[in-house]
This record gives structure tokens, C-alpha cells and sequence, in this order.
């Protein structure tokens, strides 16, 4: 079974200097079909303006990752942690207890162009954390690229659910095939360019939702690239 999100769908908010696009249900945005998939329950596409962004503000009890598609993150947060987050990097915040952070476009020009990703932890209660991992050099077209997982292998970054994310960059012409396990379910969403998902053709800010299927065979007619979530 498969399930089309259309960016086009989504929820949206404009404040000026943020234009985010809400996947799932979110802050004033809520949609009772819509609240998140399996344990993920949060994808954000915002864009930042120059000089601008988020202020310190608290979480917990949530896995947070972020996704840079272009620009830069300055992070500040409550664990002592200072950090410049690129594109290829991969940021896992675990808010757990409490985590108080701050988000800032550090660019006096360029606008930041970001995906906040939400898990919901395999328990309340963990310990705050933080890691940052970059991926230079370890991408190669027509591959999934292992980014997050429960266990960190792989070189990914360790998140506390039992999710595998996946990057995906494919050229004109490549073709993945992505098997799930009996009883796992996918979430691909499109970061840019045209995919076709199991026979879905699916464009930027797309998503699917994929539910007792055995693959998920992705193929592009042109340079995409694709988050793809393999969640319990």
C-alpha cells in the first residue's frame, strides 16, 4: 500500500523571514489525517531568510534531526554545544529531559533552505544529547547512503527509535531498490527533483507513505534527491 503527500497539500506557514511547509501536522497547522507516520512525526521544509531564524526555545522527549539542503545552520543549546551545520552534515539533537536550542541563518545574504526532521524516542525520559556528522565524500549516485540508525553503524548518526534513514542522490537513468522486511514501513520524501516511487511519480516536497510492501523501487529521469525513512 502506498499513500501520496503532495508538497502542494501540506501545511503552510508565512511569517517573512520563515516560509516552512508542514509534511505533518504542526504548531497552528493540524490535520486529525495527517498527525505523523509510524514514530515520525514531524518534517518541516523551511526557508530562512539572511540573518534570521529560530531563538532559543525549549524541547523534550523528542529526537530532532536537520537536514541542510542549502546555507547554513548556526546551533546554540543549553548542553554547551556550538556547532555550524552544512550541507552533507546530519545533526541528531536528543531533547529528552529538556534541551533549550536556537537556529540562526548566519549568512548576511543567502537564504537557508533546511528539512527539520521530528522522531518520537523509544522512550521519554533519555538523556539530552547531541551529534553532528558530516558525509563528505561518502556520497555516491544511484546509492543509499545510510545517515541516521538505532545502533550508529555504518558511520550514521545514532538516533534512540528504530528508524534508518537513508540519502539518496540519483542521476538521469539510476534505479534503487530498497527491500523492507516484513512488518517495516518507508516514508520517502523528495528533497528536490522527479522520482518515480513504485510507480508514484513524485516531485520536490512530495512524500510517501509505504505500508505492506516487500521493495520500494525508486528510478529517476532526472537529478533528484530523496530522504527515505525504513521505521518499525
Amino acid at each position: 500500500m502506498m499513500d501520496v503527500r503532495k508538497s502542494a497539500e501540506r501545511g503552510h506557514a508565512e511569517h517573512g523571514w520563515l516560509d516552512s511547509r508542514h509534511t505533518f501536522s504542526f504548531a497552528d497547522y493540524h490535520d486529525p489525517a495527517h498527525m505523523g507516520f509510524r514514530s515520525l512525526r514531524v518534517i518541516n521544509e523551511d526557508h530562512v531568510a539572511a540573518a534570521r531564524g529560530f531563538g532559543a526555545h525549549p524541547h523534550r522527549d523528542m529526537e530532532i534531526l536537520t537536514w541542510v539542503v542549502s546555507g547554513a545552520v548556526q546551533h546554540s543549546d543549553s548542553m554547551g554545544n556550538r556547532a555550524v551545520v552544512r550541507p552533507g552534515e546530519l545533526q541528531r539533537m536528543t531533547a529528552g529531559t529538556g534541551v533549550t536550542h536556537s537556529e540562526i541563518n548566519p549568512s548576511p545574504a543567502e537564504e537557508l533552505h533546511l528539512l527539520q526532521i521530528w522522531i518520537q524516542p523509544e522512550k521519554h525520559g533519555l538523556e539530552p544529547g547531541y551529534e553532528q556528522i558530516s558525509f563528505a565524500g561518502r556520497f555516491e549516485p544511484g546509492r543509499l547512503l545510510l545517515v541516521a540508525s538505532p545502533d550508529g553503524r555504518d558511520g550514521s548518526v545514532r538516533i534512540h527509535q528504530d528508524v534508518a534513514l537513508y540519502d539518496g542522490l540519483l542521476e538521469s537513468g539510476d534505479r534503487i531498490e530498497h527491500a523492507l522486511a516484513p512488518g517495516r514501513h518507508a516514508w520517502l520524501q523528495v528533497v528536490s527533483g522527479t522520482v518515480d516511487a513504485g510507480g508514484n511519480v513524485l516531485h520536490a516536497g512530495d512524500g510517501l507513505a509505504v505500508s505492506d510492501e516487500s521493495t520500494l523501487a525508486l528510478a529517476a529521469s532526472a537529478p533528484a534527491e530523496v530522504l527515505l525513512f525504513d521505521l518499525a
